[in-house]
């Protein structure tokens, strides 16, 4: 489970977010293009746009459920 106080400090403010255990796999990128994106330097995955619409809420919420080491948070 995602842990708000491990929260990546490059990741967008609001309510999605993603944890330091990302192991960038690319998982998120791949299901949800439009909120998350790779991080090449770090290594990591992380928020770079909040999910707006009811489409990229969905992407957003598949991703959630589909990462492999349940870096993906949301308090929102």
């Amino acid at each position: 489970m995602a842990s708000l106080n491990e929260r990546l400090s490059i990741n967008l403010p609001g309510s999605f977010y993603i944890d330091d255990s990302c192991t960038d796999c690319g998982l998120c990128p791949e299901i949800a293009p439009a909120t998350f994106r790779r991080h090449d330097a770090l290594g990591q995955s992380f928020v770079w746009h909040q999910p707006e619409s009811e489409p990229e809420l969905a992407l957003a919420r598949e991703a959630q459920a589909a990462c492999p080491t349940e870096s993906i948070g949301s308090d929102g």
